[in-house]
């Protein structure tokens, strides 16, 4: 199979109409057996100076397999072809049912670096699929969840940094914990976020709490990336007001790259208005590893 490699080269623009990057594309062809000279695969090198080729020219976005095109040759995506009502915006014959295989074996040939390579990561990845690998990737940045911090590293580094910032002094009690150990978190509703440190696995978790009309909702995040060498979580929150005991046990932990202040749509705990007793939110939580 014919491959190939990516060298961007530009003015660092992000705008997808405006940008004028250059991609430097190696494609690779295999040898051909006696024919071939010395242990150096055949190579033929090519320069695009207009990379929207690679994107769709409906929504401007890095094309992806499936393709689509019409008769006259216009291509869409299988995002966009939904949308166009069967109907090609350029010529108006009808689209999404055909595709375009060369286009798709263009894409298929075709590799770049991760978004992470400057990092340390030394994948390559079929052209469009960067975003998917990212979520994933070991060296993707985490952002440092403390207000008015703009520290961004890997999730090891973003754990000294937390403690030798001395972040974690904004808090009340200890900010250590052990996994699978239950431990009392205790913070102000006003506060939002209370940062816990677990450090067998060097990795930062964010407790956090949105009050909204209904109540206050509380939630619990892993800051790293979504590798699976990590390990999944899950956690368990226990409530007591006059005698009363709420529990939660969620499903998988979400992970995060950076902590959101946007109020929970899934996976909290809603303690409602007439169970709380002041500003101060006090209760027991257990964040725990997940079997693989």
């Amino acid at each position: 199979m014919v491959g190939a490699s990516i060298l961007e080269e530009g003015n660092g623009s992000t705008s997808v109409l405006t940008k004028k990057r250059r991609l430097r594309i190696t494609f690779h062809f295999p040898g051909e057996g006696a024919k071939r000279v010395g242990t150096e695969a055949k190579k033929l090198s090519t320069m695009m100076l207009d990379p929207v080729v690679l994107d769709c020219p409906i929504c401007f976005e890095a094309l992806k397999i499936p393709i689509f095109q019409c008769d006259n040759g216009h291509l869409a995506c299988s995002s966009c072809c939904p949308k166009l009502s069967g109907k090609c915006p350029a010529c108006a014959l009808p689209i999404g049912h055909i595709r375009c295989r060369a286009m798709e074996s263009v894409l298929e040939s075709i590799c770049v670096p991760c978004p992470n390579a400057k990092h340390g990561c030394t994948k390559n990845l079929t052209y469009g699929k960067e975003s998917i690998h990212e979520k994933e990737c070991i060296f993707s940045q985490c952002s440092c969840p403390a207000p008015d911090c703009d520290y961004t590293g890997l999730y090891t580094r973003l754990y000294f940094h937390y403690i030798y910032s001395n972040h974690q002094m904004r808090y009340m009690g200890t900010s250590l914990f052990s996994c699978g150990e239950s431990f009392t978190a205790k913070f102000n509703i006003r506060d939002k976020i209370l940062v816990k440190e677990e450090c067998r696995m060097t990795l930062l978790f964010a407790v956090q709490c949105f009050r909204e009309p209904y109540g206050v909702y509380v939630t619990v995040s892993c800051i790293a990336p979504s590798a699976p060498r990590l390990g999944k979580f899950s956690y368990d929150i226990s409530y007591t007001v006059d005698g009363h005991t709420m529990i939660y046990k969620s499903l998988e932990m979400k992970r995060v790259l950076e902590v959101s202040f946007e109020t929970p749509k899934e996976n909290f705990m809603l303690i409602p208005h007439s169970s709380l007793r002041g500003e101060l939110l006090k209760m027991e939580l257990c964040i725990k590893k997940l079997e693989e």
